[in-house]
């Protein structure tokens, strides 16, 4: 009776994950697997499988969008979490777009080539770290605005002379020797300046608009499937174009929140 009674004590004790431990380690499992996918990128740019290269990147971006999502859904969110996300993100969109772009292209500018990548993995690092720092304590309508390019943003934005270079467009030729350090600035400078960008976090997608919404999402990857690389230029570029609209509509409710405080500090002196 005793040894019964302490072997099922000892299962017990010896019991691998609660269900609390079991929501943290499945977003962080995401995250791992992000990472993988991330270092896979590097090895298919060294075997100058730029195509793969640039796949996986945006699946790397697809984890880090599902990860964070999974763990708010189940409550699996975690201080480690947190820093495991970080972590892939400097590989993902960092260290891995900059070896892929540093082998197709930049590697010909000799030392000048490698300063330019050194400077965006500096950015996306700053970047992030800023991110995990943030307080929390602004106004809710801020959280609908990221400060800066987030990082998945700039690992597939980094990459567009490379996928207009597999795309098959032929509008006008371009210099890449040029055009790609140029991006790599641009790029390293909005991911630390405090531009907002959309951030697109808390859209809530009215129920009557739902079958639109999944109609255009099947739409979209229909399309990736058949022209990916096309795709994902008229992608970054629509992007890029909305930065500025997100400046000054974050402008706007800015003034609009100062304005309403104003008024009710003017109201609160009043009475």
């Amino acid at each position: 009776m005793q040894k019964n009674k302490f072997m099922e004590q000892q299962k017990k004790n010896f019991k691998i994950v609660s269900n609390t431990k079991t929501r943290v380690i499945l977003p962080n499992i995401l995250t791992l697997v992000g990472v993988c996918i991330g270092l896979s990128s590097i090895k298919f740019a060294l075997d100058t499988k730029y195509e793969l290269a640039i796949i996986a990147i945006v699946f790397a971006a697809v984890m880090d969008g599902l990860d964070g999502r999974i763990a708010r859904l189940i409550k699996g969110t975690s201080k480690v979490g947190k820093e495991l996300d970080s972590l892939t993100d400097v590989i993902s969109f960092g260290v891995a777009p900059a070896f892929i772009m540093y082998f197709w292209s930049l590697k010909s500018l000799g030392k000048l080539g490698w300063l330019l990548c050194l400077i965006y993995v500096v950015c996306v690092a700053l970047r992030l770290a800023r991110f995990n720092v943030n307080s929390g304590d602004d106004p809710s309508w801020r959280d609908n605005f990221f400060e800066g390019v987030p990082s998945p943003a700039g690992g597939i934005l980094v990459l567009m002379p490379l996928m207009y270079s597999l795309s098959g467009f032929e509008l006008f030729k371009i210099n890449y020797q040029v055009i790609v350090p140029i991006f790599f600035v641009i790029i390293s400078f909005l991911l630390i300046s405090k531009v907002p960008t959309y951030s697109l976090k808390k859209i809530i997608v009215p129920r009557s608009m739902t079958i639109f919404l999944l109609f255009a999402i099947v739409l979209f990857f229909g399309v990736l499937l058949i022209y990916p690389f096309k795709l994902m230029i008229v992608t970054g570029i629509f992007y890029l174009c909305f930065v500025p609209v997100s400046l000054v509509h974050y402008l706007k409710l800015d003034k609009q929140n100062i304005t309403a405080n104003n008024q009710e500090d003017n109201h609160e002196d009043i009475l």
